[in-house]
């Protein structure tokens, strides 16, 4: 399982957590068997940032251009519905360097693009082969 949580409430939130899908699940879950990141701190050489909340009329082009001002911008890449061909809401964005990544980060989290306030992260390489389960807790 893959929780996303700072470092220093990895032992207590781990616990909780792990009771908490035991009694879901109704099973013994360890939190030696959870697996944490941190998206508040780049991981190691990330240049690659994960931008939410893309308004249905931002292309790559706009995209690069709104993060275009932090550093060179190496790749965009908009993710689009295999369906319908219409923008899921979310991208990437590649810098050339991590201080660029970073700063654009800071800058841009929470600032409006064509009017929807874009949420910034920076970008988990993908698990492959690996099936990640993040069960949803109810409301209580």
């Amino acid at each position: 399982m893959v929780f996303i949580f700072g470092e220093e409430m990895k032992n207590s939130v781990g616990r909780f957590i792990a009771g908490r899908v035991s009694t879901i699940f109704d099973n013994s879950i360890s939190p030696s068997t959870l697996r944490f990141y941190s998206s508040h701190s780049p991981p190691s050489s990330s240049r690659k940032l994960f931008v939410a909340g893309l308004s249905w009329s931002v292309d790559e082009k706009s995209l690069k251009d709104a993060f275009s001002s932090f550093g060179n911008v190496s790749e965009v890449r908009i993710m689009y519905d295999k369906e319908t061909g219409r923008s899921r809401g979310f991208g990437f964005v590649h810098f050339s360097n991590e201080n660029e990544a970073m700063s654009a980060k800071d800058a841009m989290d929470g600032k409006a693009l064509l009017g929807r306030p874009l949420r910034i992260s920076f970008a988990l390489e993908k698990v492959r082969g690996v099936p990640v389960i993040v069960p949803r807790l109810p409301h209580t």
